[in-house]
């Protein structure tokens, strides 16, 4: 039913610049993976525009027809030397041609749906060379609260996420986010128009197996006529904080049993009972925030690093402080902690605060994007160096206010 469309997924050559420029500046002839290509509009483009005269691509898919279209695709181009295709599985790639840092992009519009969003993040990092960009476009709620119709469709098929909680998962993992392009409903129409017209050819009298496709089809046309405004497709375009590696320490939301091993991992840190004793003060202060104290985990399941977020003011106006952050010894300089205060921070960004501050070490929070809280007019309530207080701006259709930082009781300040 698919053979001969152009596409296997909304999108557009459009949307494929967008994403493309949001990578910054790539390698003069990049190595790109395509994953899912099918009949391969990306692979195309990606060939013939990325870097500064075209990319080298290989062009990933378990479908031997589309990697025959894309082929001969490629050689009327002119593009026959810059396209590679592999008849392999995209979620379990392996051989020389698959090795660790092999590839500065890689790029999956409309198939990472297929290992599943997270799976995606984690199976596909190693795969890029220092510096390497993941591209990949994912089918989300664009509503806050969808109606029962949209989810009757969707939620025996794929759990949708929304922006927010997609890139609470990037930067859980890991990433950190290039920039997001949200596809318009015309790329909806590349994919559906040419896929609605064969759908009036068919029957299903060919085979049972087509009846049931076309059955299927249907629906899917008919939910988005009906529901289309409830969901949508969102490119990200996500860095590794060390590309290559491969790995991440998971992060998530403390939980009751896990406040003795928090403590435990903040007296390890710190070597004084300062900052464990903060911790369990807030626990009872009217700053503490429900879901804004997370943990990252060994690969054990102990807890190994911790980052709490509480409620703190400027002058007046709600923030959120950012303290303390600590990681266990044995599992400093890992990766842990970074994980942990990214997974918080897009966690924080998810519920809809707008801005985060920080007293610590300047050569560190930067790499969350943190900057000298002097540049919008924000001072601690005591003498310390500029560049230590520092804020975030989370949401930058907000005012940032200006004053004088307040900070919770249990701060003692």
């Amino acid at each position: 039913m698919h053979h001969g469309l152009p596409r296997q997924a909304p999108g557009s050559d459009a949307s494929t610049r967008r994403l493309l420029s949001l990578c910054g500046p790539l390698p003069e002839r990049p190595r790109v993976l395509d994953l899912g290509c099918g009949p391969g509009r990306s692979a195309l483009l990606l060939a013939a525009e990325a870097g500064a005269g075209g990319a080298e691509v290989t062009a990933v898919d378990l479908h031997a027809p589309f990697l025959e279209e894309l082929r001969a695709a490629a050689a009327a181009r002119g593009l026959g030397d810059r396209v590679r295709t592999a008849l392999a599985d995209m979620g379990s790639l392996t051989g020389e041609d698959f090795e660790d840092g092999c590839f500065d992009l890689v790029w999956a519009e409309g198939s990472a749906y297929i290992l599943g969003f997270d799976a995606a993040l984690a199976r596909w990092k190693r795969l890029l060379a220092p510096g390497g960009t993941l591209v990949l476009t994912e089918c989300q709620w664009t509503v806050p609260e969808p109606s029962a119709g949209a989810r009757a469709f969707w939620d025996p098929h794929y759990a949708l996420r929304t922006t927010a909680g997609n890139l609470a998962a990037a930067q859980a993992a890991g990433y950190r986010v290039l920039g997001v392009h949200h596809l318009p409903d015309a790329d909806w129409a590349e994919y559906y128009g040419p896929l609605a017209e064969r759908v009036r050819t068919l029957s299903g009298a060919e085979s049972p197996a087509m009846a049931a496709a076309l059955a299927a089809t249907r629906e899917e046309l008919d939910v988005r006529a009906r529901h289309g405004h409830e969901y949508g497709y969102t490119g990200y375009v996500l860095r590794p904080v060390t590309a290559g590696d491969g790995g991440a320490w998971p992060a998530r939301p403390e939980t009751a049993a896990d406040a003795a091993a928090v403590r435990e991992v903040n007296l390890a840190a710190f070597g004084t009972p300062l900052e464990a004793d903060l911790v369990d003060a807030l626990r009872t202060d009217d700053s503490w925030l429900p879901g804004l104290s997370y943990v990252a985990e060994a690969p054990d399941g102990s807890v190994a690093a911790h980052a709490l977020l509480t409620r703190c003011e400027v002058d007046g106006v709600p923030a959120l402080a950012l303290a303390p952050v600590a990681a266990a010894p044995a599992v400093q300089r890992s990766g842990a902690g970074s994980s942990v205060v990214r997974a918080l921070l897009a966690a924080a960004r998810e519920r809809g605060e707008s801005l985060v501050l920080v007293l610590g070490h300047p050569e560190y929070y930067p790499r969350f994007g943190f900057v000298p809280a002097s540049h919008f007019g924000i001072r601690a309530p005591f003498e310390v160096p500029d560049e230590a207080m520092m804020a975030l701006v989370l949401d930058d259709s907000v005012p940032v206010p200006a004053g004088t930082v307040g900070y919770p009781a249990p701060f003692g300040v």
